[in-house]
């Protein structure tokens, strides 16, 4: 079920989020590069191959479903998936039933799972301050711009879906 947006008119029609979200995934993966590179904990690696690349693996599935899923459902109902452009249609059918962010879970399910794959422990550190500031600097001030925008009809989907699921 889709919502049309109510004020098409609005002159700072996007949420202002504090960064690009893929910039702050990004950010983490370099970062957490190099300090593996300068100083390599080693948890990880002792962990058989056997076990931890096939988990990491399922757990990139899983994260690239939810975020594929999330993505294809915005692109379909006609809305931009950048928090950077105007949010035209309030997204609450498909997995946006299940979680209202699956593009973000999905994305740190796969940091999780590069983590693992490649065995980057200062990832698996680093994943934790880096959902803190997706979750304050980009989903909550989308969840600003989104009940600010589609009104009571955002407030009943939100006290319906959990935010980020059940994952």
């Amino acid at each position: 079920m889709q919502h049309a947006t109510q004020d098409a008119t609005q002159t700072h029609d996007h949420p202002d989020v504090i960064l690009f979200p893929p910039l702050i995934l990004a950010a983490t993966l370099a970062l957490a590069c190099i300090l593996q590179a300068l100083s390599p904990l080693g948890w990880l690696a002792g962990l058989d191959q056997l076990v931890r690349i096939p988990l990491g693996v399922m757990i990139a599935v899983v994260g690239v479903a939810l975020a594929g899923s999330g993505h294809l459902l915005l692109v379909r109902i006609g809305t931009n998936v950048s928090p950077l452009r105007p949010t035209t249609v309030l997204a609450t059918g498909g997995i946006y039933r299940w979680t209202r962010n699956p593009l973000y879970t999905g994305g740190t399910l796969i940091m999780l799972a590069i983590a693992f794959v490649f065995a980057l422990d200062w990832l698996l550190l680093l994943i934790l301050p880096s959902v803190l500031v997706l979750h304050f600097g980009v989903v909550r001030r989308e969840e600003v711009y989104l009940e600010r925008k589609f009104g009571e009809a955002y407030r009943q989907y939100r006290s319906s879906v959990a935010r980020y699921g059940v994952i």
